[in-house]
């Protein structure tokens, strides 16, 4: 006699989720690992895990993850330093080693750190560029006031005439009346 077919929800009970499949996998396991756990073939392991918009990793990554756990935290003290006191983005810490801007969330939040908002990155880089900023407007206004005009300005700086008056305006340059190129005109004292 041939055995009931179990319903489809019955068997489905037990299956591990992609949500759970993608846990274990980012904690360390394979997929071969998950295959063997899970009872499930290979090819639903991975539908899953893409499911789940898992990020897969290299063999060399996972080799590397096993072997040695303290090059990961090594790695994620490392990310963590280039986030907090260079200003890098998830971008820069995957380029750095991470792989991933994923991988390198992960490995951030596990040294301690706290991911930034793209305004608080932002507000960061803005505040390390400003003395450069401030001595490229002083630059102008010098220039500005020995008559060159602001058209003249941004093209020889490679920016917008909107950015070159936004830089004069930090220097404090006293701007001539529209369409008087030349230098700036000096009041003269009334004795």
């Amino acid at each position: 006699m041939n055995p009931q077919p179990q319903p489809p929800a019955a068997a489905q009970e037990d299956e591990p989720t992609p949500q759970a499949l993608r846990k274990q996998y980012e904690a360390g396991a394979t997929v071969a690992d998950l295959v063997a756990t899970s009872g499930l073939s290979y090819g639903t392991v991975l539908n899953r895990l893409r499911q789940a918009r898992t990020v897969m990793r290299t063999s060399w990554q996972t080799r590397r993850l096993r072997e040695d756990p303290q090059a990961r935290r090594n790695l994620a003290t490392r990310l963590r330093t280039l986030y907090d006191k260079h200003g890098a983005t998830l971008t820069d810490l995957a380029a750095a080693g991470a792989g991933t801007r994923r991988a390198a969330r992960c490995l951030l939040i596990e040294a301690g750190g706290t991911p930034r908002t793209t305004q608080q990155t932002l507000r960061m880089r803005s505040a390390a560029d400003a003395p450069a900023r401030k001595k490229l407007a002083v630059s102008l206004r010098v220039k500005y006031e020995a008559g060159a005009s602001v058209p003249e300005l941004a093209e020889e700086c490679h920016y917008s005439v909107t950015t070159v008056y936004r830089l004069l305006r930090l220097a404090k340059t006293r701007m001539r009346p529209p369409h008087r190129h030349g230098p700036t005109p000096h009041r003269r004292r009334r004795s």
